[in-house]
């Protein structure tokens, strides 16, 4: 990782620029040309895309009640104590997000209300991969069940068996998903946009993805199905000052680092010599990593930036907006007042970000590339759409209709003021 010393603010963009994304248009045209296969074929195409992409030939793209079974015995006692202590976490924090319906009587005979309402069905889309992520299914599936979602679909890559690891099936078991499909990459999300012979259209798209999968989403985010952001590859940013301990550092940029060749980590330090330290540790926790070689990729887009102030700490960090922000400085809850541009943050030198990824409660979901400026994480109001009703009285229309009148005239549009006058009228 390269050492910036006191940059001038107007390198501070290059600086913080996400990995460039040379194979952009070509990665569209891919992904269009795959979208338009699913939308065409079909099951056909999902079937012929795996055997393609995934090197696999599938009989079936549903996943079987057998391999479920196959799934309850595989998988070790231990870890699934551990999915579900964090379960019963990420549970606990979504249930306490419940909103109460809202209602108010703006002028006496005119009520107005607010009720959340779930999504009918969702879609989730679980990576595999290198990393079958289990843990997202706790994130997506947990959320969604609390929101009281009709109906819950999984689509996750088949590995080059033709099965699915025994993880993700027991956790969406565990998570009351009955309904898992063997389809990885954009022909997921185009299945679960258009709907094929076996999976299901469904109103909204969640989880993250590679380039294909983030392309896909955001493609068909706008034309065929609502999608719960643009998620692509992992990030962290860590604002440290003198305090911080360059071992626990450097290990949070790895933990991010490691994700995939295409993610980034950026640290912002106060203190140089922490600068050379955790560049040091980098080096050395590097060498033990079973995905090193992917790490060390990654870190050929990470750098770290020594600054003159926290308020410049602060400053770098609302310009990158990044998707895990970790504070370790000695009084973090104060230098976090100012941060306005983060997905999720983590404050202290005992919060590593890996907790967030697994098991404290909050979700791991959430907005990368600067995106977090305007979208939030997953939550649990992203399983839920609002829906407004009025109510008024003869009285309440009366108060109210020398109002709508004068601003409807005012606009040219007279249906509506007449709409309001017939009433009064009568």
């Amino acid at each position: 990782m390269k050492i910036y010393t006191h940059p001038p603010r107007d390198e501070w963009d290059a600086l913080l620029a996400r990995p460039l994304q040379a194979e952009s248009d070509t990665i569209r045209r891919r992904v269009e040309e795959i979208v338009e296969r699913v939308r065409t074929d079909g099951d056909a195409a999902l079937r012929e895309l795996a055997e393609r992409f995934d090197g696999v030939r599938l009989d079936g793209l549903a996943v079987t009640d057998r391999e479920f079974a196959e799934a309850e015995q595989a998988v070790d006692e231990g870890l699934k104590t551990a999915v579900r202590q964090a379960y019963d976490n990420i549970a606990a924090f979504h249930r306490a997000q419940r909103m109460e319906p809202v209602r108010v009587e703006t002028l006496p005979g005119v009520v107005c209300e607010q009720r959340s309402v779930p999504i009918g069905r969702v879609g989730l889309y679980v990576p595999g991969g290198s990393a079958p992520l289990f843990s997202t299914v706790l994130m997506l599936a947990v959320p969604a069940r609390i929101a009281g979602c009709r109906e819950v679909v999984l689509c996750t890559p088949p590995r080059n068996d033709g099965t699915v690891a025994a993880e993700i099936l027991w956790t969406a078991r565990l998570c009351g998903v009955e309904r898992v499909f063997k389809v990885g990459g954009a022909q997921a999300v185009a299945a679960l946009a258009f709907g094929t012979q076996s999976v299901p259209r469904v109103d909204k798209i969640f989880g993250p993805g590679n380039r294909y999968v983030t392309t896909a989403k955001q493609l068909l985010g706008l034309s065929a199905v609502a999608i719960d952001m643009p998620a692509g590859p992992s990030e962290v940013m860590v604002l440290a000052d003198e305090t911080a301990r360059a071992e626990f550092v450097a290990a949070d940029l790895l933990s991010q680092a490691e994700h995939g060749p295409d993610s980034q980590a950026i640290l912002v330090t106060t203190s140089a010599e922490l600068a050379r330290a955790v560049e040091r540790a980098v080096d050395e926790q590097l060498r033990s990593l079973s995905r090193a070689e992917i790490a060390t990729r990654a870190l050929a887009e990470s750098r770290i930036l020594v600054v003159g102030s926290e308020a410049e700490m602060v400053e770098v960090a609302n310009r990158y907006a990044a998707e895990h922000l970790i504070v370790e400085t000695a009084d973090p809850e104060r230098l976090v007042e100012g941060v306005e541009q983060a997905g999720s943050i983590f404050l202290g030198h005992f919060s590593p970000e890996s907790v967030g990824d697994y098991a404290s409660g909050t979700n791991h979901t959430l907005p990368t590339s600067g995106w977090a400026a305007a979208y939030s994480g997953v939550n649990l109001d992203a399983f839920c759409k609002k829906i407004t009703l009025q109510r008024l009285t003869p009285e309440g229309l009366h108060r109210i209709a020398s109002t709508v009148l004068s601003m409807a005239r005012a606009e040219g549009l007279d249906a509506h003021a007449q709409a309001v006058e017939r009433r009064v009228r009568s």
